[in-house]
């Protein structure tokens, strides 16, 4: 092409001859245009695109730095972003800068000779006009001048944050809003908590209110674990390295003893309101009323009409004074049941006001449930799914895989899980670690996590076996609340998890029988952690694995920097 600069265009065809005695005029491209060396345009429009780059990055991770949002610009930071697109259209033409110039250089009644096209370098870029593109319905998009007044009303507090979905339509939104106008009002960054890739429509009105993002927490897989037969590849999210690999040897060790059996002793979800009578006599009275079997398929009546997995098993009562606290326990099929007994108690109590006008409600709840609390009636009546578990282990097992040996086993868990809890004034607390894995396995598969706090309960018994050869361990579990439908149970991530053990949603030829099964893996998995970590601690193994896996490799110094 050639590079030395040419008249202006005219606005007419030229021939390719003259009058005579004139020489030819050469055809003009639409590079000749240039008013500078194309070499020369090109070098101004790289440092131009490079240059602005640079200033917008370092402005943009100022304004991180600082949380000031990046779509509030200077007037320098508007000219840079001109800049930078006007160079990159350059840069896109770069093959075909005379398509570029055509469009600065031409006039609306210019014609082009068909010998003056455009040469080899703007081949691939077509001059002619663009065929016309069909209108695209619009979507409908707030402005960033409308989410930053929207962000600006929620700082401010004339508009609530919890009204932002309902204002909005649109949940992710919302959370954006919501997150934007924290991080202004407590001046800290939230960068690192993920906002993209969650549906928030899934949470509202039964998850979580006023999100501004999602915590992720790994899982990790412990299996294959061998209980009544059927193998199950247990999910676990924790943050707790050693946790997943020894809950996994645990499994091992189980598998190759032949698996674990377990058992649902009892299945009794609990609520018990707490009721005031002007006298003792008269709390004594409806305790009396509430526990005579004569009375008791009417009340189950009242209370089955809540739900039609709802089904009233019993009712035991507690006098203090002239409060009265009855402890209702009904099964609930797949569901952890909480919400379910609530409005069975409810309808109860409606029902009791006919006959006892005198009665006072203090409230739906009086702890004598008792739900996310250590309690000794928890651990002595059972709530939720009540399970035992055991497995026999041979002594070569225990030796080749646990690296321990059966005698220390025994010795160690009565003198620590169930001396040294005693000493400890444990209530429910006789195992080395049941909770790590009950949280763990609760989080993974949409449990409440509170609900750890009783769903721990657990003792912890071995005994040597078989001439003294292998060990019995069992585990007893009185109060594992967990459900398969409701809560978190169904969000994608914990429903995935659930799918995997196969207890996914409701059973619909046994309404209960998924909850239940969960309850015993549940169970399946603490007994193969307290194998494990009993088998550390008797070989003196627990520190050296906790140096090796739970402590991290990373230049921490470097992160906080």
């Amino acid at each position: 092409m050639d590079v030395r600069r040419r008249p202006p265009m005219r606005s007419v065809r030229q021939s390719s001859t003259t009058s005579a005695g004139e020489p030819p005029v050469k055809h003009l491209k639409p590079s000749d245009a240039l008013p500078l060396p194309l070499y020369l345009t090109n070098g101004i429009f790289f440092a131009l695109f490079f240059s602005v780059a640079y200033f917008l990055l370092h402005r943009w991770r100022e304004k991180i730095r600082t949380s000031t949002p990046l779509h509030v610009l200077t007037l320098s930071e508007i000219a840079a972003i001109v800049s930078m697109l006007a160079s990159v259209i350059y840069l896109l033409g770069f093959f075909g800068v005379d398509f570029v110039q055509s469009l600065v250089t031409r006039p609306s009644g210019d014609v082009w000779d068909e010998d003056s096209r455009p040469g080899p370098c703007a081949a691939a870029i077509d001059c002619c006009p663009p065929p016309k593109v069909a209108d695209v319905a619009p979507v409908t998009v707030f402005s960033s001048e409308e989410e930053e007044e929207m962000i600006r009303s929620v700082v401010a507090g004339s508009v609530p944050s919890y009204l932002l979905e309902s204002k909005l339509g649109d949940c992710k939104r919302a959370a954006a809003i919501r997150r934007e106008a924290l991080q202004r009002t407590t001046g800290r960054s939230l960068a690192g908590l993920p906002l993209d890739g969650f549906d928030y429509e899934a949470i509202l009105g039964q998850c979580c209110e006023m999100p501004v993002g999602y915590v992720q927490i790994p899982v990790g897989i412990a299996g294959p674990l061998l209980l009544d037969g059927r193998e199950y590849w247990v999910p676990m999210a924790t943050t707790e390295g050693c946790l997943v690999a020894s809950t996994n040897r645990g499994c091992k060790a189980i598998f190759t003893c032949g698996g674990a059996s377990s058992m649902v002793l009892r299945d009794r979800m609990t609520r018990a309101p707490v009721v005031r009578f002007p006298t003792a006599s008269r709390a004594a009275d409806l305790k009396l009323f509430v526990e005579d079997p004569i009375n008791f398929d009417t009340l189950a009546v009242v209370f089955n009409r809540s739900s039609r997995f709802a089904r009233l098993q019993g009712i035991h009562c507690a006098i203090a004074g002239k409060n009265l606290y009855m402890r209702f326990g009904c099964s609930t099929g797949d569901a952890m049941g909480m919400n379910m007994v609530s409005k069975g108690v409810q309808n109860v109590l409606d029902f009791l006001q006919t006959d006892f006008p005198d009665m006072d409600v203090i409230g739906i709840s009086g702890n004598f449930c008792s739900d996310k609390k250590p309690a000794a009636v928890n651990w002595i009546e059972g709530r939720g799914k009540s399970v035992v578990c055991e497995a026999i282990i041979g002594d070569e097992v225990v030796r080749k895989v646990l690296k321990t040996s059966v005698a220390a086993l025994v010795e160690l868990n009565m003198l620590k899980n169930l001396t040294g809890s005693a000493v400890a004034g444990a209530l429910g607390g006789f195992n080395a670690h049941a909770s790590n894995i009950v949280s763990a396995v609760y989080i993974a598969t949409g449990q409440d996590p509170a609900q750890n706090v009783e769903s721990s309960h657990c003792i912890t018994m071995m005994e040597a076996v078989n001439d003294g050869k292998d060990l019995h361990i069992s585990v007893t579990m009185p109060s594992i609340e967990v459900g398969t439908v409701g809560g978190g149970t169904q969000l994608a991530s914990q429903s995935a998890c659930l799918n995997l053990l196969g207890v996914k949603g409701a059973s619909k030829e046994s309404p209960g029988s998924n909850s239940r099964l969960l309850a015993t893996i549940v169970a399946g998995s603490v007994l193969a952690g307290e194998l494990s970590l009993m088998s550390a601690i008797a070989a003196g193994q627990l520190v050296k694995s906790h140096l090796k896996y739970n402590r991290s490799s990373r230049d921490v110094s470097k992160i906080a920097s």
